[in-house]
Order: C-alpha cells, then structure tokens, then sequence
C-alpha cells in the first residue's frame, strides 16, 4: 500500500472517530436535556429546541439513527484500522488494531463527548439536531425496518412501545423539584410554591381559630357591652350568635354597621339587619378546595362544623392566603404560638400553640397528624390531664409540664434531645 493510500484511509479513520464522538455525545445529549426547559424554550419559539422536541417524539426513530449511523461508523473505522495495521505490522496489527483502536474509541468517541453532552445538553443536543434530521430522512428505511423488528421482539416481551411513560409530576416530586431550585429562585418565592403544594394536605382545622378563641357577638348581651365589643375589636367581621356560638345568626362586618356607630343607631335590630348568612364549612376539608369554595361562594370567612353540626372554630380567606405568602401582620397574637426561647436552649410553649407553628418556627416534626395544639399532644401522649412537673419523651423531643389546670395544660418546657443522652438538658421541677 503506498503512502498516499495509507494517508488517505488514516485521514478517513480520523474522520470515522469524529464521527463516532458525534453520534455518542448526540445521544446522550438528547437524552440529558431537561424536559420541562425543552418544552418552555420550544414554546418560546427556540428552533433547535423545536427540532429537538420534533426528533423526541419518536424516540424509537431517534434511537434508530443514532444507533445505525454510529454502528456504521464504528465497524467502517475498525475495518480500516486493520487494514492499515497489517500493512504495518503483518499478521500482528490485527491484536495491535483491536486494543487500540478499543481505547481510542473508548476515549475520543465515547467518554469524552458523553461527559461533555451530560455536562452541557443544550450546547450539544441543538446544533447536533440539523445533522439527525436529515441523517433521519436519510436512513428511514433502514431506521423503519430495524424499528419493526425491534417493537416487534418487545411486544413478544409484554412491552407495548407505543406506551411512553408519563412526564408528569406527581405533588411529592414537583415539591423536591421547587426545594432543589432554591439557588436560581428567591426565598420568598420558593416558600409561597411550597405553601401552594402544602394547600392539598393541610386541612381547615389545621388552621383555625378554635371556638374558645373566637371573638363574636352575643346578642344576649346589654347594648352597652356589645358596642364596646364592636368599637375595640380588631377584626373586620364577627359572628353573630345568641347565648352559644353554636346558635349562630350571621356574620356582619364593621363596614356595615360602621355608621351605626358612629351615630349612636345601633341596636340589635339593626344588627341582625346588617348581617350576612353565616357560611358552614365541614370539618377536615383540604385548604385547596376550601379556597376554590370561598372563591365561588364569594366569601372570606367561614364557620367550621363537625359531623354533628356543633360549631367548633372559624377559618378566613387570610388565613389560607398567610399558609401561602406567610404571617400579613403580628397583630394577631392569639393565633401564634407562644414560643420563649431559654438561657439553657430550651423553649418555654403556651399550650394552645398549635404543633405545626411550633414546628415551623423552631424547624422541629413533633407529629401532627392527629391533635392539633401542644396540649391535646400531651394530654393524648399520657392519656390523662397532667401534673406540672411531669416529664414525657415524644420521639427526640422532651416535654416538661410546667403549669396546668384541670381541663388543660398550660405551659410547657420542651427540647430535642441531642445524638449524646449526657449532652441533655436536665429536667427541672
């Protein structure tokens, strides 16, 4: 063979590499590229990005070309390299071809640009998409013939290929999806994302105001008791009831009655004129669909029932939107925990705190998912009303009843134990 030859195959072999790189880091490339970016970018108008969406969406075509084109190219390069081999080393180029071709292909025409399309898929994957469309063309009916016999022997394996796995999230991993962007996204934003996935597990007795704190008008009161009550409120509407909460009759707001007040005309004819049809909301429902109700009834307030109609607390609009955005104020004290953080580490709670503000402020899981406040997780963890000075273990955390009455408790000193049970701090009472 004369050295123009050999020039000329050892020119094409190079090329032959080349190509085998092109194919290999295309591949991988197609397949690293982020999906939901893919499709934003293709919406967005981006050619290469429609092209790419074009060639995904017969993957089995995609593969096809891929995988002829590539395999061509590797068998063509193999076959002349033992043909310039044996022409330089005789009989033994054909284990010296073998080995080194194998590690230059290994190198230049598969790791290398594999790493480098896993790296950067967009860099590789668009411009590589012009060449695979036409090498697609190019190539259909060997790509058509090797697909059928391929779908075929799946079909025979119980795999129907026309059946692609779904590219939807589920909530579970759309909320690792929202955490995971964290650098490319503010605080803030990333939190009210959370809160919105947070809506379909978090029920309407999770957040509100249980029927011992609720503020209302009764209108077994004397004139003078209830307009005191309605010129030092705080809150913008107030239920209506005579004798108990439970015989409810409407719900008025301060804008109504608010030039009553301010011409000494309110009396409870007229108070009961201003109100509006109280709004029932069944215990335990998901503050997704409790939104979308208060939406389409065009309410912001209601009052929450158990299954045997007896009123047991009152859920808002701001409440729901604050699980979302976060606290509007601190105005509100009766709805925050009572949390005093200690010399020693520890945090002296009010009792009525509810367990999930516990643990969003102090970042800890007491469980939650069946009493809602401190105290009905200490009274159902011991089954009785405690003492003060009583000591339980809730998982890695550690209670300390501090102060307690009959029908509750009060106050209560808790921390999470450390890895090291000496590292504790000790009980005190």
């Amino acid at each position: 063979m004369d050295d123009l030859q050999s020039s000329y195959l050892l020119g094409l072999l190079i090329f032959l590499i080349l190509c085998s790189a092109f194919f290999s880091s295309s591949e991988t490339g197609m397949l690293s590229l982020n999906r939901y970016r893919l499709k934003h970018m293709a919406k967005e108008g981006h050619k290469g990005a429609k092209r790419v969406t074009a060639l995904l969406s017969r993957p089995d075509r995609l593969l096809g070309t891929i995988l002829v084109g590539n395999n061509v190219v590797n068998i063509l390069a193999a076959s002349i390299a033992t043909v310039l081999a044996v022409d330089i080393w005789g009989e033994a180029g054909i284990a010296i071809a073998t080995a080194g071709l194998t590690i230059v292909v290994l190198i230049f025409g598969e790791i290398t640009p594999k790493t480098l399309a896993a790296l950067r898929p967009e860099l590789v994957a668009f411009p590589a998409s012009r060449v695979l469309v036409i090498l697609q063309r190019l190539l259909y009916p060997v790509v058509w013939t090797t697909s059928t016999i391929s779908n075929g022997l799946l079909r025979l394996l119980g795999v129907d290929p026309s059946l692609r796995a779904s590219d939807s999230l589920s909530t579970e991993e759309l909320r690792s999806v929202v955490r995971e962007s964290a650098a490319g996204m503010p605080k803030n934003r990333q939190n009210m994302l959370l809160g919105i996935l947070d809506l379909e597990r978090v029920t309407v007795d999770d957040i509100m105001i249980p029927r011992n704190e609720v503020t209302g008008i009764n209108l077994d009161d004397d004139l003078e008791s209830i307009i005191s009550l309605l010129t030092n409120t705080t809150h913008t509407r107030l239920p209506v009831f005579r004798t108990d909460i439970n015989q409810i009759e409407g719900i008025v707001h301060m804008r109504q009655i608010a030039r009553l007040l301010s011409h000494n005309e309110l009396s409870k004819e007229a108070l009961l004129a201003a109100c509006n049809e109280p709004y029932f909301v069944p215990e335990g429902t998901p503050l997704s669909i409790q939104l979308i109700n208060f939406q389409k009834q065009k309410r912001r307030i209601g009052i929450v029932v158990d299954e045997y109609g007896d009123v047991i607390g009152i859920v808002t609009l701001e409440d729901i939107l604050e699980e979302i955005v976060g606290d509007f104020s601190n105005q509100d004290t009766l709805r925050s925990p009572d949390i005093h953080p200690q010399e020693d580490g520890t945090q002296v709670i009010d009792g009525a705190a509810y367990i999930r503000e516990i643990n969003k402020a102090l970042d800890w899981h007491l469980p939650c998912d069946g009493p809602k406040t401190l105290n009905g997780l200490v009274t159902e963890a011991l089954e009785s009303i405690p003492d003060s000075a009583v000591c339980l273990k809730i998982g890695p955390y550690r209670l300390e009843i501090l102060q307690s009455s009959e029908n509750r408790v009060k106050s209560v000193r808790a921390w999470q134990a450390k890895a090291k049970a000496h590292s504790e701090p000790p009980a005190q009472g």
